[in-house]
């Protein structure tokens, strides 16, 4: 069946075309929601909901833009709607405050891609939202800011705060690599 066919079913409520809907686009949102859950099981239950607010909501789909976007939108949100209704305040990683632009030159980085996603999914909470929004997904800090209920400041601070833990840790990497040469 065709996307648009797809989402015709949706809109009537056909199981049939809801279980292929889903079957086609549980991966995107399985890997979308990992971005912004503490876990796996918590990615898990994210694809449950998403697909429950899909379903409930196709009908405000005009066939407008991408429809993986408006599915990858509706993760994010609901992700972060479950964070902020945790309200988690724990922020395990202390850095000093540093003014420093934090850069890593990727040519001369020599990590695996599977490091780096490992060490942004252990990023705290907080840092590994704002990292995400703001870098992978384009989000201002604006309105990272207004989807999280924290500052501007608070979110550019969260983004500097991040970046240092990753550039820390692909130090780490990089000098244990370097010493096992």
């Amino acid at each position: 069946m065709e996307k648009l066919q797809l989402i015709a079913g949706c809109k009537k409520n056909d199981l049939v075309a809801q279980k292929m809907l889903f079957l086609k686009y549980k991966d995107l949102v399985y890997t979308t929601s990992l971005k912004y859950c503490g876990n796996e099981a918590e990615a898990e239950d994210n694809v449950h909901d998403v697909f429950i607010v899909i379903f409930e909501t196709i009908h405000k789909y005009k066939n407008k833009g991408s429809f993986e976007g408006w599915i990858r939108r509706i993760a994010i949100h609901k992700a972060v709607d479950k964070f902020r209704q945790k309200k988690t305040t724990d922020l395990p990683y202390q850095i000093e405050s540093d003014s420093r632009e934090v850069t890593i030159d990727p040519d001369k980085a020599d990590v695996p891609i599977d490091y780096i996603f490992k060490a942004i999914q252990e990023l705290p909470n907080k840092y590994r939202l704002v990292f995400n929004l703001y870098q992978l997904d384009d989000y201002s800090h604006k309105e990272i800011a207004h989807m999280l209920s924290i500052s501007i400041g608070t979110s550019k601070s969260n983004l500097h705060r991040a970046k240092q833990i990753l550039k820390d840790k692909i130090l780490e990497f990089s000098g244990k690599t370097l010493l096992n040469l």
